[in-house]
């Protein structure tokens, strides 16, 4: 399967060799353009922005060169002279560009042959590869098919550009008689340091320095690309959790990286916009102004709609356009992995396990949706890291689909609950998922993940587990339990936060962790940003900042904050819904959830739909469901605006209650939580 995140790589190729004076004029968003990298020893066949065609190949042994009887591989552009061979049986043997009437069966050949197709390079520029004693279409260089299959992916030609037998014959099927061709040189490539100011020197996808904060440089992993073949990487809707985590990552490790926010449009979000700039993400207006130049890709989410400009302006200009998720599979493959995927607790876990690895001297990356207190307090956003080792944490969503792109080492299924998809839709992707799995599974103990169990690691606290933490203890401010034998403490409470903990346990013995090594770092686990956060007291009134947004996660949310309260005092319960069509999808379940976890001393807001943009049908409102909620007999009010609700809860508020913030996909909920933490605080008078 073609890698399609593999078409900045050829585009970056492509806009350097546009750059030689013998460059052809091409219109890159329609015209078909065959790059051969040296470096990698492949070549991808480029068209309108899309990766069509990708495939090893052997170039010379002796090297690049243009010189006649060098034996080299000629660089530069060149196009296609004459198709040769179409329809011939696979095997097919050519000498001086002629069918010999012998087909190659596999059988062993000291000789190497020219088989199946042959595709003639005529070269284009002058004195280069075209002319007196260095024209490529002189020097018999061709694409062919060869009998030498074991080779590919490594210089071993006598000038020619080798291919598998079956690739030749479906290239050939792509090209036509002159078809730009462009075979590039294997020159260093200088990129800037994203937190020195200086300059990285890669070749090709040579492993280029790691870099941390302070400026400080780490050695890459062995065999490790950093990414810098990618060109420049613009990101639309950059300010979101998961593409902010990507373009951080990819400036970390001396990558080029853009990106575009309506948010930073607005003025709204400084913060975050100087944290990306200080990792040397260039920001733009989100008008289409960031595609132009060097742009080798956009990469978009599935928030980011058709219509946006930088997609349009990435359509008219021939870039790439690249799902997140399929970055986030490129990097997956690229890296021992350990993705976590589960309809709940997927960003606690994240943070946990690589609390763990990093504890442990495993040195590993992490890219996530949820923003780690550890990392934060480094000075960063906190939702992604590049470590010096082949390990890689991240979160893989099931709420897009996107789950089944990732072919990980090590996988982890926390759980299987009704959210953004039906149960059995998501049990199909999480089958496709283990299917994936490389190394190692760890699975929850829950009845409906029994099917993905075989062969796993079951975690959780029953006969059942097979990683079982046992003398279980929970309490306001965390829990304390034993995993064979050997005691934990878990410095953040609730009873899911204990099977969070378990499931990163599991995942990081897979790789190798002793118990006694994840001892420490899970005792001195920060937690992540907006998981049942304390924001601080005011008045005797805890305020907690919290991303619950479906049923499972506001259950969990309601029983930590009951637990917290040890029986006494109230919950009151901030919600809003974090798009309309979750809200219409799960309508059914919030109303239940609602009514079946709040007691009749406890209250209940909801504030109106969070609404980000585009073009979502807005055919249910808050006050609906909350009418729904308070028709089952709990406490329920509809928030008409942020300045009431602070009022409210100012006036409602009483010594040794809880106010618990709830929603996601909205920055300025913790904003709203701090907000009424003042109101508390400094109440308005009327």
């Amino acid at each position: 399967m073609t890698d399609p995140v593999l078409a900045a790589h050829y585009r970056t190729l492509l806009l350097a060799g546009l750059a030689r004076p013998g460059a052809p004029a091409l219109d890159l968003a329609a015209d078909r353009v065959l790059v051969v990298d040296p470096a990698t020893q492949r070549l991808g066949l480029l068209e309108g922005g899309r990766l069509l065609f990708e495939a090893p190949v052997s170039t010379a042994a002796k090297g690049l060169g243009c010189v006649a009887d060098s034996y080299r591989t000629p660089t530069g552009w060149h196009r296609i002279h004459a198709r040769i061979g179409a329809g011939a049986e696979p095997g097919t043997v050519f000498r001086s560009r002629v069918a010999t009437g012998e087909v190659w069966q596999g059988e062993a050949a000291t000789e190497d042959l020219i088989l199946t197709r042959v595709l003639t390079l005529a070269g284009l520029e002058a004195g280069w590869n075209q002319g007196p004693g260095c024209d490529s279409l002189a020097r018999f260089i061709y694409l062919h098919g060869t009998n030498q299959e074991h080779l590919l992916g490594t210089p071993a030609s006598h000038g020619c550009v080798r291919l598998a037998n079956a690739a030749v014959a479906d290239l050939f099927e792509h090209l036509a008689e002159g078809d730009a061709v462009f075979i590039a040189e294997s020159a260093a490539v200088a990129h800037p340091n994203p937190l020195k100011g200086g300059l990285d020197t890669g070749a090709g996808l040579c492993p280029a320095p790691v870099w941390g904060p302070g400026g400080t440089q780490r050695p890459p992993a062995a065999g490790r690309s950093p990414l810098t073949d990618l060109g420049r990487l613009h990101f639309a809707g950059v300010a979101g959790s998961g593409m902010s985590a990507l373009a951080q990552f990819l400036a970390m490790q001396g990558g080029q990286a853009s990106g575009s926010d309506r948010s930073f449009d607005r003025g709204q979000r400084p913060e975050a916009r100087s944290l990306l700039e200080a990792l040397g993400v260039v920001i733009h207006p989100q008008d289409g102004a960031g595609l132009a130049g060097d742009c080798s890709g956009l990469v978009v989410s599935t928030a980011v709609e058709e219509d946006t400009p930088d997609v349009a302006a990435a359509r008219r200009l021939g870039v790439p356009v690249l799902h997140r998720s399929e970055l986030l599979a490129h990097l997956v493959a690229r890296h021992r992995t350990l993705a976590i995927t589960g309809t709940s607790g997927k960003s606690t876990t994240v943070a946990m396990a690589f609390q763990i690895l990093r504890g442990a001297g495993r040195d590993p990356s992490v890219i996530t949706g949820g923003e780690l207190t550890a990392l934060q307090d480094e000075g960063l956003w906190g939702n992604a890291w590049a470590g010096a080792s082949d390990l890689l944490v991240i979160e893989a969503d099931e709420s897009d689909g996107s789950v089944v792109r990732y072919h990980p080492a090590v996988g982890v299924l926390l759980n299987l609950q009704r959210d953004h998809k039906e149960e059995a839709a998501v049990a199909e992707m999480f089958h496709t998922f283990r299917a994936q799995v490389r190394e190692a599974l760890v699975v929850g103990e829950a009845t409906n993940l029994q099917p993905f169990a075989t062969g796993a690691t079951v975690f959780g606290c029953s006969e059942a587990a097979t990683f079982r933490a046992e003398d279980v203890a929970t309490g306001p401010e965390g829990s304390t339990f034993t995993v064979q034998g050997r005691p934990f403490h878990l410095p953040v409470p609730g009873r899911h936060n204990l099977e969070n903990a378990l499931a990163a346990m599991a995942a990081c013995a897979a790789l190798g962790v002793p118990l006694a090594a994840m001892v420490e770092p899970l005792a001195t686990f920060r937690g992540v940003a907006r998981r049942f956060q304390v924001l601080g007291s005011a008045r005797g009134v805890t305020v907690v900042d919290d991303f619950g947004h479906n049923p499972a996660k506001v259950a969990a949310s309601l029983r930590t904050a009951l637990l917290r309260l040890g029986g006494g005092g109230r919950i009151l319960a901030v919600f809003q819904p974090h798009g309309f069509g979750p809200l219409r999808f799960l309508r059914a379940d919030f109303v239940a959830t609602f009514a079946a976890e709040l007691r009749p001393v406890d209250k209940l807001w909801f504030l109106d739909v969070f609404y980000a943009g585009g073009t979502a049908a807005k055919d249910i409102s808050s006050a609906e469901v909350i009418a729904d909620i308070a028709a089952q007999g709990t406490a329920a009010e509809w928030a008409p605006s942020r300045e009431w609700l602070v009022a409210r809860l100012a006036e409602e508020a009483q010594p040794g209650d809880l106010i618990l913030v709830m929603g996601a996909r909205d920055p300025s909920l913790t904003t709203l939580a701090q907000q009424i933490l003042a109101g508390l605080t400094y109440p308005a008078r009327a």
